[in-house]
C-alpha cells in the first residue's frame, strides 16, 4: 500500500495549545498537494464514577463555540507527561475530587482529517471529596460539576443535550463495562 509522501513541512505557528503545520505533499498518484495540520499534544479525559451510578460532568463555557458545554473533566498533557497522571490532575482540579483507581479505557484520535490530537480516555472510581475542593484555572472560573446518573447522561446525549464527542465516547465505554458486568459499581444492580 503506498502511501502520501512529504515533500516539504513548514511550521507556520506556534501556539500554546497547538501548532500549525503546512506540509507540501505527494500522493501514491503522483499529484501533489498541501496538507494542513493542527500539532497537539494530546490529553486525557475521565469518566468520574461515584458509587450509586452518577458521572460527574462539568459544564463550562467553550469560547469557540460560543456555547456552554457539558463534558467529562480533560486536560492537555504537558511535554513528557503521563497520561495517568494528567488525568488524575484533571480530575482533582476540575471537580474537587481525587480518584481511588483510575482504569484506561481507550484513546482516541478527536479528529484525524487535520489534527494529529489523541485523548487518552480513563474511568475514575473509589472517588473522594478533597476538603480543598476545585483548583479551577484561568478561563475555568464559570466550570461547575453537577453528578448525574448515567442513565440520564445517557438520555442528554441522545437528546443532543451533551454534544462534546470526548465525552460521548467515555460514557458509551463506561456504560457498556457497567451493563456487560466488567466494571462493578455499588449502588447499582
Amino acid at each position: 500500500m503506498s502511501h502520501t509522501k512529504t515533500l516539504r513541512s513548514e511550521r507556520r505557528y506556534s501556539g500554546t495549545v497547538f501548532n500549525l503545520v503546512v506540509d507540501e505533499v505527494e500522493e501514491p498518484s503522483g499529484n501533489r498537494g498541501v496538507r494542513e495540520v493542527a500539532e497537539h499534544p494530546g490529553g486525557a479525559v475521565v469518566v468520574p464514577l461515584l458509587e450509586d451510578g452518577s458521572v460527574l460532568l462539568v459544564n463550562q463555557f467553550r469560547y469557540p463555540v460560543k456555547k456552554n458545554l457539558f463534558e467529562l473533566p480533560a486536560g492537555k498533557l504537558s511535554v513528557g507527561e503521563d497520561p495517568k497522571v494528567c488525568a488524575g490532575r484533571e480530575l482533582e482540579e476540575e471537580t474537587g475530587y481525587s480518584a481511588g483507581t483510575l482504569t484506561k479505557l481507550t484513546a482516541i484520535y478527536t479528529t484525524p482529517g487535520f489534527c494529529n490530537e489523541q485523548l487518552h480516555l480513563y474511568v475514575a472510581t473509589g472517588l473522594k471529596k478533597l476538603p480543598e475542593g476545585q483548583r479551577l484555572e484561568e478561563g475555568e472560573m464559570d466550570l461547575t460539576v453537577k453528578a448525574i446518573p448515567i442513565d440520564e447522561v445517557i438520555r442528554m446525549i441522545e437528546n443532543h443535550v451533551i454534544v462534546d464527542g470526548k465525552t460521548i465516547c467515555g460514557v458509551f465505554l463506561v456504560e457498556r463495562q457497567i451493563r456487560s458486568g466488567s466494571l462493578q459499581i455499588s449502588g447499582r444492580v
